[in-house]
């Protein structure tokens, strides 16, 4: 990378400049148009105008493709962001779904729609537009990306659009997930730390340093993941001290923000926690027994090229350049020192998230524990940047080579996971909502076929190179044009197949109950241990401002501000009332449907 205003020093401006007359001394209408052209480019409000345009052009694109979209349907990581969300918005505690205290930084951001509305469905629209207005960042953070790393405007705000438009890129964002913030938040960060170790102003240096922390510590009270954010940012941050890579203060002024940071996160996760009866999160236990364990560790390492091998797919190849260009550059020294330890920094990062889901999945029989997309979806927007960089700046010869390279890492990675998983890759069960990229590169939605999306992915890439090839570097916007209308068209397949058929299958747990059962605005629900898993995770939410409850009324006590309690059907044969023999006076049938399988019991 280098910044903005070198890249702009060393190459001549996006439109040259025209005289609007023509060999006759005439006017010509189409120079003139081209001269009025270059005037507006030139203007100081023309390209921040023109980023506006754009970011509130993938803004319009989000808010429709979630216009369908009113409960949650992930369980139950989309209801225990909304459990913590409702509490940060003032509301009283409910039942944790996920059984555990996770980070509540994504709940912290959208935690004002619970507050403006006592309506789950309005709620969790303006949930999705929240999302909608944060996902949509990565546009313009994308575009600061591509200059820095050398590309000329217009090439640097179609790839830029492009990338904001990819499936791993908006696919989470149409859930409550932590997914729909952490590229941006990765994005900022990547961006400070470059400009903190190569920009010449100190001054800005420190504002940076700063940046750079705090978009660290925020990604630790975001994800699980933001802890590899934060131990990688405290080792650059030593290593810049050690090495004088920036200003000794400037590096102080980080590591100073990285411990606020970190102790506002560990303060937010500690009030938060206090709320509620169950544990903290122990995936970091989970992640250490997949590293010690001889018997997981074989199993952790294959799962971690499975999740390096989608990004590579999921991102048409262009990750794998990335991949490729950042080991080489750790060795040359025609890189920038700065590019270099940021494209270290971005390799370290994928494979410590790598490493750490890996060892923390469960074996739960599923095929996307070998493949999982979710964790690394994080550094799609980066490695899509870094890839569009090598396409586009380095010679034809070079950048076929950085191909081959990628070519290799994404084959090394499909061998040694078709290798140990073998059958389990085809047997196991298929979860459409989470492979979705590789479904619409192989146009099966119900099963996973690595070669053919390799080969689909690399197919891609092999079609933008030739036409590099073919036109040069003039060309390349064309190139931009494309990849962001075939971004456009996966993302909206995928959302029409995946985001909308999966929120269909999970409409009646959701909504579809509560209005069949008469639960009423504000009930207090009790469901029963062994009702529908995913009906008790989206009970959570879909009664509010109420609370719901995990409890058997049988042998649990129950609370005594319950107003309902939902339970499974008495035996085949018996009445409803012999479910519960032992039950208080005041407690009657008031609802049963033999058809959804469920007896809703209220007081007298």
């Amino acid at each position: 990378m280098r910044s903005p205003a070198k890249a702009v020093e060393a190459q001549p401006d996006d439109l040259e400049q025209t005289r609007p007359t023509d060999a006759r001394g005439g006017t010509d209408p189409v120079l003139r148009i081209k001269a009025w052209a270059l005037r507006a480019a030139t203007h100081r409000r023309f390209w921040p105008s023109v980023l506006i345009g754009g970011y509130l052009a993938q803004l319009v694109f989000r808010l429709y493709l979630v216009r369908h979209l009113s409960y949650p349907s992930v369980h139950p990581d989309e209801d225990s962001y909304l459990v913590l969300a409702r509490v940060l918005a003032g509301r009283g505690v409910t039942e944790m779904p996920v059984g555990v205290v996770i980070p509540g930084g994504y709940p912290l951001l959208i935690s004002p729609a619970l507050r403006v509305t006592d309506d789950p469905v309005l709620a969790y629209h303006l949930i999705m537009g929240i999302n909608a207005v944060l996902n949509a960042l990565v546009f313009p953070l994308s575009y600061l990306v591509l200059r820095r790393l050398g590309l000329r405007r217009m090439l640097s705000y179609g790839f830029a659009f492009a990338i904001a438009l990819l499936p791993p890129v908006i696919f989470y964002s149409q859930f409550v997930m932590s997914d729909t913030v952490l590229p941006v938040v990765v994005l900022g960060w990547l961006l400070c730390m470059h400009a903190w170790l190569s920009e010449e102003s100190t001054k800005r240096r420190y504002w940076y340093a700063a940046g750079m922390a705090a978009a660290a510590a925020f990604s630790m009270a975001t994800h699980d993941r933001g802890g590899v954010i934060v131990a990688l940012t405290g080792l650059v941050i030593v290593l810049a001290l050690v090495f004088r890579w920036a200003p000794w203060r400037t590096s102080v002024v980080g590591l100073v923000v990285l411990g606020a940071g970190f102790g506002a996160a560990k303060a937010l996760a500690a009030w938060l926690l206090g709320h509620f009866s169950v544990p903290d999160s122990s995936v970091g236990t989970q992640a250490i027994e997949g590293f010690t364990n001889p018997e997981l560790l074989p199993r952790t390492l294959t799962r971690s090229l499975g999740q390096i091998w989608y990004l590579i797919v999921s991102t048409w190849g262009m990750a794998g350049l990335a991949i490729a260009i950042c080991l080489f550059g750790l060795f040359s020294s025609r890189i920038p020192r700065a590019s270099r330890v940021v494209g270290a920094v971005m390799v370290a990062l994928m494979c410590g998230i790598a490493l750490a889901a890996a060892s923390a999945l469960p074996e739960d029989g599923r095929i996307d524990n070998w493949v999982y997309a979710r964790y690394l979806s994080t550094l799609v927007p980066p490695m899509f940047a870094v890839g569009a960089a090598v396409l586009s700046r380095l010679g034809r010869r070079q950048a076929g080579y950085v191909i081959l390279g990628a070519l290799g890492v994404a084959a090394f990675c499909y061998v040694e996971v078709t290798q140990y998983a073998t059958w389990k890759l085809y047997k196991q069960v298929f979860i459409g909502w989470s492979m979705p990229d590789t479904s619409f590169l192989t146009a099966n939605w119900s099963g996973l076929q690595m070669a053919r999306a390799t080969t689909a992915a690399f197919g891609l890439l092999l079609v933008a190179y030739l036409f590099r090839v073919a036109g040069g570097r003039k060309v390349l916007w064309a190139v931009t044009v494309a990849l962001a209308l075939f971004a456009g068209f996966a993302t909206a397949t995928i959302t029409e197949r995946v985001s909308y058929s999966h929120s269909n299958w999970r409409k009646f747990e959701a909504t579809g109950f509560t209005k069949e059962a008469g639960i009423k605005r504000g009930d207090n629900l009790v469901v029963a241990w062994d009702m529908e898993w995913g009906l008790r995770m989206a009970q959570t939410y879909e009664v509010f401002p109420g609370r719901v409850w995990y409890k058997d009324p049988r042998w649990q006590e129950l609370p005594a501000e319950a107003t309902a309690i939902v339970t499974p059907l008495a035996a085949e044969g018996k009445t409803a009332e012999s479910y519960w023999p032992n039950r208080p006076k005041e407690w009657y049938v008031a609802k049963e449907s033999k058809k959804s399988g469920w007896i809703v019991w209220r007081k007298h």
